[in-house]
């Protein structure tokens, strides 16, 4: 039951927020529908017990590219005026009762739900169902792997370095 009410809210939210990607007539609304899907996701990948790749989607997609586009956003230039009138009269009263909605669904499901499908929660824990978790990754990448994953953040460093240095040398020849 709460796994598909966690579905069914987070699958909405980031419908909701790719369709406000696409409609938005104002770019900054548009990042702010991506952020929603991304959070929206990552949510998901932590009911799937994905942890490691739920913690990637917020950290590198919601934090570092959301940050990028935002800077690029505001390079371009937002600068019409926005009116400040509002054209919905009863919005921030139907917001509100959302908002307590919303709260009262989650002390609901929290007091009242059933949490057997969280392996921290549930009486035993199978071994399949800590798959995803950062310490069944992090082990075997910081101790078997730990050489091949050295070597890929030396490359990576080169590469940008590289990629400094060139266009650095493109432009002193123009």
């Amino acid at each position: 039951m709460v796994e598909a009410l966690i579905f069914i809210l987070m699958g909405g939210g980031a419908v909701a927020g790719a369709l406000t990607v696409v409609l938005a007539r104002n770019p900054v609304y548009s990042a702010m529908g991506l952020l929603a899907t991304l959070f929206s996701v990552a949510v998901l990948y932590v009911s799937h017990l994905a942890h490691v790749v739920a913690a990637v989607q917020v950290i590198v997609y919601a934090g570092a590219v959301m940050t990028l586009f935002l800077f690029v956003i505001m390079l371009i230039g937002v600068d019409k005026s926005e009116t400040r009138d509002e054209r919905l009269p009863y919005q921030r009263v139907v917001v509100a009762g959302l908002g307590a909605l919303m709260v009262a669904a989650a002390l609901g499901v929290t007091v009242f739900g059933d949490f057997d499908w969280v392996p921290a929660a549930a009486s035993t824990v199978s071994e399949s169902a800590t798959n995803g978790t950062i310490e069944r990754v992090a082990r075997p990448l910081f101790t078997e792997w730990v050489l091949a994953f050295e070597a890929t953040a030396l490359l990576l460093t080169i590469a940008a370095a590289g990629a400094v240095a060139l266009a650095h040398y493109r432009g002193r020849g123009r």
